[in-house]
């Protein structure tokens, strides 16, 4: 479990999955698998994935909750499945009236301090849709540079390369 000023941030719970399934069957999920032709199974195999991947690595996504009601506000952690070249931060915000408040900066912030603190990685990378705007905003509100040259799971996703914290 990691914590913020206003966020606490945990491992997936079965909980979760009702806020899940309203976000991953809109459109504003289409850049990570989901969308308006999404169906609950689909969305449900997709988060019991992310749940899984905590077993199978040790570490991955949290669902990042506010501290004062405990609603899950969104997830953000660390992904790396077959067949992704290098270890990703990834994030999403599943209700759109959470847009815009820094929550997901605030989450990933963290998250950075725990993957390059806690698990000790040099490098992770965030691999982002090239129309995905806000979360390239995102990225570079974080600070990281664009890697042109990096392995990418999907030929049309941008890398971007996190710095660790301290050369942040």
């Amino acid at each position: 479990m990691l914590e913020t000023a206003r966020l606490s941030l945990r491992k997936p719970q079965a909980g979760d999955i009702p806020a899940w399934t309203a976000f991953f069957c809109t459109d504003r999920a289409r850049f990570i698998g989901g969308g308006t032709d999404t169906d609950a199974g689909r969305a449900w195999r997709a988060f019991a994935a992310i749940m899984g991947h905590w077993d199978i690595h040790g570490f991955g996504t949290f669902t990042f909750c506010d501290k004062a009601t405990g609603q899950p506000l969104g997830g953000c952690g660390a992904w790396f499945p077959v067949p992704w070249p290098e270890r990703e931060i990834g994030w999403t915000i599943w209700n759109p009236e959470h847009e815009g408040k820094g929550y997901v900066a605030e989450a990933a912030r963290a998250v950075l301090l725990h993957v390059f603190g806690d698990l000790g990685w040099t490098t992770a990378v965030s691999y982002i849709d090239p129309a995905n705007a806000r979360s390239i905003a995102l990225a570079q509100r974080l600070g990281v540079a664009r890697d042109d040259a990096a392995e990418r799971p999907d030929r049309e996703d941008l890398v971007y390369r996190h710095p660790a914290p301290e050369a942040a």
